[in-house]
């Protein structure tokens, strides 16, 4: 077909142009018999999402996603491009890219009555079908539709009731292609009310002109349900005229959540540095993601980005890095430890509700990496004995370690702890493990014990046994409760 350059050879062809709902849904249906992956890079979606998203396609249907944030909704909607076909026949320097074998645009008309067979077509690309538009506030009918150019109207000296003056907005800009909508309840009310037409009849009218145009194009939405109150909302007779309203969730298990953070986090660092990230590590950072999610300390409608996990990781890996250029050491292994350093990323993905705002964001933040390490450690060791690393604790042991020592020291003063060595090894270390590996292992053990409390750290003295930390922490002396003194016959209270 690319080498078809007028529309005389375009109609010799035997091309049909089709709507464009259903050339999405004709490839779909290619795609589908060929056993192809649906949306690549959409993890965790297969059973839940893709066959609603299949189902709406399946059926012509415009649609919009429901989801809190950070739940993928604007690459699936960028992934509906994959489905358009590669090229489609238009008119040269047509603004809403006029199919030469039925335009709908007067300046198009004109062009193939005067030309004929001899006009000269072009190929539109299927990336370039695909329009998108935020939605603010701000944004006008004309933005979205479009309005009377005077400007145009003066250049070529035309009367501005003509068709030619109009200005075509994003809506008719999108024709044979997708239109997406990201955030719809910031729309205001007014402008949700100009989509109506193209939404249940398939055309839209410009300002001022008694003209409708018959637009091919497939509209989808994606919108926070709870934006509805706080910002704005989907007013219902639009909400009405949308085919298919499709939920979307977080990650429902660990497994895919760290299969997401691993395809997005950029851990490839440049320079010659390698990079190995232990899988505890991997999985203590998508668990501070879940114990977020959980925490009635944390406002659930706004919901816990899948983007907490993805820079936690990178900042981990960053700490990691740092610590080996300062060491000398030629590969970075991230600790447990590293996560404490990632806190500013942490603490930026979350709203809290009132009894965490007392608490404050940073104790928050540490309580979940807290309770994500002692989730994933009691996972990976249960059943082993622990004991023995406990007592040497017990008897008065001390490790001043910290996120900046390297890893021959961290391995020189773990070396008398008995016992500790033996259990790092059932963290997953290879046989001749490198050195900042087994440092990171210690690190996940003694993270572990300090989780379920069986051994303490602070920033002063490192590692030391739970009861130690117990006895130099001050003693709070509780406040004397005031004693009430009723006097009989009299209705006023006194305190002593």
């Amino acid at each position: 077909m690319a080498a078809i350059h007028t529309l005389g050879e375009l109609r010799q062809s035997g091309y049909r142009s089709r709507p464009v709902k259903q050339e999405i849904r004709d490839n779909l249906v290619c795609k589908l018999r060929a056993g192809e992956t649906l949306f690549p890079g959409i993890i965790g979606y297969d059973d839940t999402v893709v066959p609603q998203l299949v189902n709406a396609i399946l059926s012509r249907h415009n649609f919009i996603l429901l989801g809190l944030r950070g739940q993928a909704k604007s690459r699936i909607l960028r992934g509906l491009v994959d489905l358009l076909d590669e090229r489609i026949p238009v008119v040269p320097g047509c603004e809403i890219h006029d199919d030469p074998t039925a335009p709908l645009c007067a300046a198009c008309r004109a062009r193939i009555a005067a030309e004929g067979d001899r006009l000269a077509i072009g190929w539109l690309r299927r990336d370039d079908r695909f329009v998108e538009k935020l939605a603010t506030p701000d944004v006008t009918i004309a933005d979205m539709v479009g309005d009377i150019d005077p400007i145009k109207a003066a250049q070529a000296g035309l009367n501005l009731s003509d068709e030619l003056t109009m200005h075509y907005g994003l809506l008719p800009r999108a024709n044979r292609g997708i239109f997406a909508v990201n955030e719809l309840p910031d729309l205001a009310g007014k402008i949700q009310v100009g989509l109506f037409n193209i939404l249940q009849e398939g055309d839209v009218q410009i300002k001022g002109y008694p003209i409708r145009l018959k637009l091919d194009v497939m509209l989808v939405f994606t919108a926070n349900p709870e934006d509805y109150t706080a910002r704005g909302k989907i007013i219902t007779p639009l909400k009405d005229r949308i085919g298919s309203e499709i939920r979307t969730h977080y990650p429902a298990t660990r497994h895919n959540a760290m299969a997401i953070t691993k395809q997005e986090a950029w851990t490839d660092r440049a320079g010659g540095m390698k990079v190995d990230i232990p899988a505890y590590v991997r999985e203590v950072v998508e668990e501070v993601a879940f114990q977020a999610r959980a925490d009635r300390k944390i406002d659930k409608r706004s919901g816990v980005s899948q983007r907490l996990p993805i820079t936690t990781l990178e900042l981990v890996v960053s700490n990691a890095e740092r610590r080996a250029l300062a060491s000398g050491e030629g590969i970075a292994v991230p600790r447990v430890t590293d996560l404490y350093a990632a806190l500013p990323s942490i603490t930026g993905k979350f709203e809290l509700e009132y009894e965490g705002e007392l608490r404050g964001a940073e104790q928050v933040a540490r309580d979940l990496i807290r309770s994500a390490v002692g989730s994933v450690f009691t996972g990976t060791f249960d059943g082993v004995d622990t004991r023995t690393v406990i007592e040497w604790f017990d008897l008065g042991g001390v490790l001043p370690l910290t996120d900046t020592t390297s890893a021959d020291e961290v391995i020189a003063q773990t070396r008398g702890v008995q016992g500790l060595r033996e259990l790092a090894g059932q963290a997953g270390l290879p046989p001749g493990a490198p050195a900042p590996m087994v440092a990171s292992a210690i690190d996940f053990v003694l993270e572990g014990l300090c989780a379920q409390r069986k051994i303490s750290r602070s920033d002063d003295r490192g590692y030391a046994a739970a009861e130690q930390q117990q006895r130099r922490a001050p003693r709070r002396e509780e406040p004397a409760m005031e004693e009430e003194i009723r006097i009989p016959g009299n209705k006023k209270k006194y305190y002593n």
